[in-house]
């Protein structure tokens, strides 16, 4: 059931000709494992999507699919600070980042003055670029670094779709501004839980306030989200609490 099946992820990589050694597995799920691994002079993050058959059905042509979007949502916004620089592909179901030190946004975590600022300046960069991040409800994949700065990490279900490729028609800008909708609702959030008394009382009763896009993914994705639950129960029933496939620490 696990991306890797009974695999572990590999001992050394060669990232631009640099080895990085595995150090560390941070999570191991259905869709992908993510590892911490280090060289003689800094840390990488390397992600291995799928590469194991599920019941007799190769999946490998996923990993390399979901491993290149990944990537190349992180190289084209590779300029913006709040995202951890890409390392490029060790493998062609793996995709490697900068290690950013520090740790999860946590719900009762103190953060400086301008955290969410910064982290709204990233998130209105990125909707200038015709994209959504799509997964900010989730407080792992926002870094809080050592010195208070916010980072974006796992882009996996963002939204880009490029213009040569139709990203400007009707219907998928429409679905555009629904994603970057859900994604300023979900800041607001985020902001609510960990910072409060930053926000005016417009704010605060907006972040109650789920755009219909919310509303309406939630209701289409919830059979699927209860089918993908029980999955990664079967596949790790010892998890209680936290993000199925993470590692206890």
């Amino acid at each position: 059931m696990l991306a890797l099946g009974k695999n572990d992820p590999p001992e050394v990589v060669t990232l631009d000709g640099r080895a990085y050694s595995f150090t560390k597995l941070l999570k191991h799920d259905f869709f992908a494992a993510t590892a911490i691994y280090t060289s003689d002079q800094d840390k990488a993050i390397i992600k291995f999507a799928r590469q194991a058959s599920f019941f007799g059905i190769p999946l490998a042509w996923s990993g390399r699919l979901l491993a290149n979007r990944e990537c190349t949502i992180c190289e084209v916004l590779d300029d913006m600070p709040e995202v951890p620089k890409s390392l490029g592909r060790p493998m062609p179901t793996a995709f490697a980042h900068v290690f950013i030190e520090g740790q999860h946004l946590q719900k009762g975590m103190h953060v400086p003055d301008d955290f969410f600022d910064r982290l709204a300046a990233a998130i209105d960069r990125l909707h200038a670029r015709n994209m959504a991040y799509v997964d900010l409800e989730k407080r792992q994949n926002v870094i809080v670094s050592t010195d208070g700065k916010p980072y974006l990490i796992d882009f996996q279900i963002s939204w880009y779709w490029p213009r040569k490729y139709g990203g400007e028609l009707w219907p998928v800008r429409w679905l555009r501004k629904q994603f970057q909708k859900g994604d300023r609702y979900h800041l607001l959030k985020l902001r609510r839980r960990i910072r409060p008394d930053q926000l005016t009382p417009e704010e605060l009763e907006a972040s109650y306030r789920k755009p219909r896009a919310v509303r309406i993914h939630r209701i289409l994705t919830a059979p699927l989200l209860t089918i993908r639950r029980a999955l990664l129960r079967w596949i790790d029933p010892s998890k209680k609490t936290g993000e199925r496939g993470a590692l206890s620490e």
